[in-house]
């Protein structure tokens, strides 16, 4: 069992052999499935973002990253504010501004200033925008299909894997909720 590089034993003098070796590998501990849950998460988001890239570049679009196509996908047809693409879900990024700019300057995205709050600016996708969407939901549409078709997971074990991510989402919110 292997620990993500950046952990600090919560054990002063301690090193990550010492909490490691305190376990039998037979019975790991909750410590260790966790950081290996950490370190797939942070896997699996990169390789989606890579997953997308592949394609891009196969289809030949290359003026766009897999960030902002993956943006543009969860956009959908929603006219949404930079605020609402975090709060909603839709982005985590810290550079979402930039993002925006960049779709905006490159026709992926329409924008204009809310008429309500003239400091807040509202984004829809553009037919452009539109397109590239269609590209990744194609993606994911082939890719739901292999993973049937191949029996890589049944539509039970799938949700049990949505329903663990969201006990761990709702987890991690609620820490960030303690701090404030």
């Amino acid at each position: 069992m292997s620990y993500h590089p950046h952990f600090k034993p919560p054990i002063a003098g301690a090193s990550s052999d010492d909490v490691e070796g305190a376990q039998p590998e037979s019975q790991p501990s909750m410590l260790g499935r966790y950081l290996e849950s950490l370190a797939l998460v942070e896997r699996m988001h990169r390789l989606l973002l890579d997953v997308i890239k592949d394609e891009f570049e196969r289809l030949g679009i290359l003026d766009i990253n897999a960030v902002q196509a993956l943006l543009l996908f969860n956009i959908g047809e929603n006219e949404v504010t930079a605020g609402e693409l975090k709060t909603r879900g839709y982005y985590q990024g810290s550079n979402v501004s930039y993002n925006l700019k960049k779709l905006v300057e490159s026709g992926y995205m329409h924008h204009q200033r809310c008429e309500i709050d003239r400091r807040s600016v509202r984004v829809r996708l553009t037919q452009q925008g539109r397109d590239v969407r269609d590209v990744v939901a194609n993606l994911f549409v082939r890719h739901a299909e292999t993973l049937a078709s191949k029996e890589v997971f049944s539509l039970e074990e799938m949700e049990n894997n949505n329903m663990a991510l969201r006990r761990l989402e709702r987890f991690w919110s609620e820490q960030i909720r303690y701090i404030y």
